[in-house]
């Protein structure tokens, strides 16, 4: 018996704007409102409004939640300072990843770890396995929160109309306690599509008030509500992973070509360390796949797990892809063999559904925004 989607605290507003709504690691949430490519757009040259209420919020508090967390994720939390947010992941004793995550510091002793929507309840459960032995305590505030994120260059300006915040001295990924709209929040100048922008942790009785004096606010600026899908795009874009797709327990971090968010060096032992240093000699001496960015000659979109083509083998696999907005061409990541990685190497293609259509190789990301 199937169980019904959770609903965010703005799900009565989406569907009164008309958004098309869909299940997303078990939530409603809104895909699109009007056009996929216009909310995009939106983005890179504009603004754009998201709700990202399905994100995982997991906080950890107490004497030793710094050494806990270095010991149970692949990161040195230790150096992280107060106000600041750390790109990291947690992983299987094996090395696989269970998921990427952000962790912010939100005092001497506090911290929010925040996971994916689809992997929430597993990090959730592997945090409180392994808090045993530390001074500290794992929390699910999965429902403490509400997720507003605005996006896109007009970003800044459009905050600074709803907020006192020193936003000019806000450093990306950081983030600090503030009133946005008269609603208190944790303004964390994070996200996920390769744009600036804010990400605004409010209770979830206030972010109807807050979306709405975001959307006044945002309305001289271009600013237009945006969905899951354009989301999508927009990082695949900036060549930022996703989980399921880029990551997965398969694959160690260095497969995944992150390897530098595993911190050898920091005190004590920490979860999946053996395998890591294993993966890590591997890589040096054998590189694995690498994950390339791939860009199509023609019209025809390639999508996961499609296979990478050369001289007639198949050399590596798609994760993602989508048609581009920003580029106007169908493009896809992929993780492919050594020998063809080098940006520009020729006769590679994409087995679309029997044909191989020819795809240039790139390096990541295919978009990087103007400072």
């Amino acid at each position: 018996m199937s169980t019904a989607p959770r609903l965010t605290a703005l799900d009565s507003l989406h569907r009164s704007l008309g958004a098309t709504m869909t299940d997303f690691a078990g939530w409603d949430m809104p895909l699109r409102y009007a056009s996929e490519r216009d909310e995009h757009n939106a983005v890179r040259t504009r603004a754009g409004l998201f709700d990202l209420s399905h994100m995982g919020e997991i906080t950890v508090t107490g004497p030793e939640a710094a050494a806990f967390l270095s010991y149970a994720l692949v990161g040195n939390i230790a150096t992280v300072g107060n106000g600041r947010a750390r790109y990291t992941m947690i992983v299987q004793e094996d090395g696989g990843i269970v998921d990427d995550l952000i962790v912010y510091r939100l005092g001497d002793s506090e911290y929010m770890v925040v996971a994916n929507a689809g992997n929430a309840q597993i990090v959730l459960d592997a945090l409180a396995a392994r808090v045993g032995g530390f001074d500290a305590e794992v929390r699910d505030d999965r429902d403490a929160y509400a997720l507003l994120a605005v996006q896109g260059p007009e970003s800044p300006a459009i905050m600074k109309a709803v907020t006192d915040a020193d936003l000019d001295g806000l450093k990306y990924y950081a983030g600090l306690p503030g009133t946005v709209a008269g609603v208190p929040a944790l303004i964390a100048r994070t996200g996920y599509t390769g744009e600036d922008g804010f990400e605004l942790f409010v209770a979830p009785e206030h972010a109807e008030q807050l979306w709405r004096a975001l959307t006044e606010a945002g309305a001289p600026h271009g600013l237009i509500p945006c969905g899951l899908s354009c989301r999508d795009t927009l990082r695949l874009e900036a060549g930022m992973p996703l989980y399921g797709h880029e990551l997965t327990t398969a694959l160690t971090p260095f497969d995944a070509g992150l390897g530098r968010v595993v911190k050898f060096e920091k005190e004590g032992d920490f979860v999946g360390r053996e395998a890591l240093t294993a993966a890590a000699e591997r890589a040096e001496s054998a590189p694995p796949r690498k994950l390339v960015g791939l860009i199509a000659e023609g019209r025809r979109v390639p999508r996961a797990g499609f296979p990478v083509v050369a001289d007639g083998k198949v050399i590596g696999e798609v994760t993602s892809g989508a048609p581009s907005p920003t580029l106007g061409k169908p493009i896809a990541m992929a993780y492919v063999d050594a020998a063809f990685a080098a940006p520009g190497t020729e006769g590679v293609g994409v087995d679309i559904r029997g044909t191989h259509e020819p795809y240039e190789v790139v390096a990541l990301p295919f978009y990087k925004r103007q400072k």
